[in-house]
């Protein structure tokens, strides 16, 4: 009995340490030039797919969604250029979504935040990382087309 409760003590203690490493609280994320961001807590977006992505999907979009969800964006969304694009949090941890060349961020979201930014009016394929979880780097991809 006593070796059981150890190991659940070793376990919980296990728990809160990652829980601390990847729940970042850091607001300091801003809107790059040009690229305008807003931050709501608004309930996370339910019509995503598993896989973390949601509309926007065509060429021509003036609008698209991306959802963070099991530490990964989705798979790649195209828009037009200038859409609005809302992010949405449904991690634990927070997360960001920040373009590779600095065409666009949004802040730190927490759980159930969303945010939106204004995609570049460059056509062209847009990497984008979560600056907070090295994981995250380079994973996501905007196409602006149109």
């Amino acid at each position: 009995m006593i070796r059981l409760l150890r190991l659940a003590a070793a376990a919980a203690a296990v728990a809160m340490a990652v829980a601390a490493c990847s729940s970042g609280d850091d607001n300091s994320g801003s809107a790059a030039p040009g690229a305008a961001a807003t931050t709501s807590a608004a309930a996370p977006t339910t019509s995503a797919p598993a896989g973390g992505e949601g509309s926007g999907g065509g060429a021509g979009q003036s609008s698209g969604t991306i959802t963070i969800q099991n530490f990964a964006f989705g798979d790649p969304i195209t828009v037009a250029p200038g859409a609005t694009i809302t992010v949405t949090n449904q991690d634990a941890a927070a997360h960001d979504a920040i373009s590779d060349d600095g065409k666009f961020t949004t802040p730190l979201l927490k759980q159930g935040e969303s945010a939106t930014f204004t995609a570049p009016t460059e056509p062209g394929k847009y990497k984008f990382s979560c600056s907070v979880h090295a994981n995250m780097t380079g994973i996501g991809t905007l196409t602006v087309s149109g």
